[in-house]
């Protein structure tokens, strides 16, 4: 009997998720990741293992932070393990005033892929890899990973809308290219309440701005 190939799964949370807000339908925001994942899987021949995502929280952003702090809880709670940065503040400057002002960076998750990725690879927990990126920059672990163990493969899913980087898509080639669209994400939405699937309790709620739009009335005859 053949063995299923292992997968594991590592996301690059902010793009993916800035990508989504461009399409305008914050409701796409209320996801479950991991089934989203699933649909780039054949279950005839894959094994959906680990699912990684990387982000940060806006600390400073109250209402924001309160949201991401909700959807991370909901992540967990569907077998997804969150890798957690932080954003660095630092000081700018205003071009046409001059005025100083606090700005922040995001900082570690491009760092944080490439030596999850690395260590699974040498820990031989995936036979092929999903990465959802269009970042440039996880080239190298990419091509690390591809040099040092050319047994495993390695997919690149692209957020809706944003193109595959140029030279991740000459590393990996054609074949192991994907595209997140919207339909995707439409059938992945989470409900208004997500619960632990040990103890059954609501872990976590659907913010109301993710509420999913109300079909609309039809005319009274």
């Amino acid at each position: 009997m053949t063995k299923p190939i292992r997968v594991q799964c590592f996301v690059d949370g902010f793009n993916l998720y800035h990508a989504v807000e461009k399409i305008g339908a914050s409701h796409l925001k209320w996801f479950d990741l991991r089934k989203l994942i699933a649909a780039f899987t054949d279950p005839k021949t894959h094994v959906l293992n680990e699912v990684f995502y990387f982000s940060a929280y806006a600390t400073w952003r109250a209402v924001s932070y309160a949201r991401h702090q909700q959807y991370v809880a909901a992540l967990q709670a569907t077998g997804v393990t969150p890798v957690m940065g932080r954003f660095k503040e630092k000081d700018m400057y205003c071009r046409t005033c001059k005025s100083p002002y606090k700005a922040h960076e995001e900082k570690e998750t491009d760092v944080n892929i490439a030596l999850w990725l690395l260590n699974e690879a040498y820990k031989d927990s995936f036979d092929e890899a999903f990465i959802i990126s269009r970042d440039s920059d996880l080239t190298p672990a990419i091509r690390m990973v591809r040099t040092g163990f050319p047994e495993k493969s390695i997919k690149v899913i692209s957020p809706p809308n944003a193109g595959h980087s140029k030279e991740i898509g000459q590393l990996v080639g054609k074949k192991k290219l994907a595209s997140i669209k919207q339909v995707h994400l439409e059938r992945c939405l989470l409900g208004a309440t997500v619960v632990d699937p040990v103890t059954g309790l609501i872990v976590a709620r659907r913010p109301h701005a993710y509420d999913p739009p109300q079909p609309k009335a039809l005319p009274a005859k």
